[in-house]
């Protein structure tokens, strides 16, 4: 599909995925199978059972692994010549900067408003490519799935945040995202990721 000098520059290309939640391990995992060869997968947390709807190292045999742990084992069973790096760790203003020097390319998945936008100011203001995701959770409809600059998205409560705290800092445009423009689908307490088991 890519061709040989394609896969040759998969092979060599750096991706830190920030955020190892549905999303994030969706990407990684369709990075690990598109032929990347290094991965920093930067997560804080554990996989907790209510993860098994929608996260793909969710499983019995992964509960209560650090989920960034559990996407590397994932990632080196799928390509055992891959370089992957777990970070267990939260992303904040003292570690983003060290991970963004050593990779090439940036997965936003983080779904907290304030670790997101100073993560995208920091990728912005070094000039690394990224992709952003915005909010997907209850919606149901792919057909609504957009990808454009963050500038451009409308519908979707995240995004139109993000591009507010942005804009604060002195960022207009340049921002490529994903986002959903289906209105949210209103969910139950239990539905909504609780942790209350």
């Amino acid at each position: 599909l890519y061709g040989e000098d394609a896969l040759e520059r998969f092979a060599k290309l750096r991706v830190a995925v920030f955020g190892i939640g549905g999303v994030g391990c969706m990407a990684a995992e369709s990075l690990a199978r598109s032929g990347v060869g290094h991965f920093v997968l930067v997560d804080f947390d554990t996989i907790r059972p209510s993860n098994m709807n929608r996260q793909l190292a969710a499983l019995h045999s992964t509960l209560d692994l650090p989920k960034a742990e559990a996407m590397r084992r994932r990632i080196l069973d799928i390509n055992p010549d891959a370089e992957v790096e777990a970070m267990i760790e939260f992303a904040d203003e003292n570690t983003r900067g060290a991970i963004l020097d050593r990779v090439d390319v940036a997965v936003d998945a983080i779904d907290s408003l304030g670790p997101k936008v100073g993560l995208l100011e920091d990728i912005i203001r070094k000039g690394l490519p990224v992709i952003s995701v915005m909010g997907a959770g209850g919606r149901k409809d792919p057909s609504a799935i957009r990808l454009d600059d963050l500038s451009r998205s409308h519908g979707c409560p995240l995004a139109k945040r993000v591009r507010k705290f942005l804009r604060r800092r002195g960022i207009e445009t340049g921002l490529p995202c994903v986002y959903s423009n289906e209105p949210v689908v209103p969910q139950l307490d239990h539905e909504s990721g609780s942790e209350q088991e």
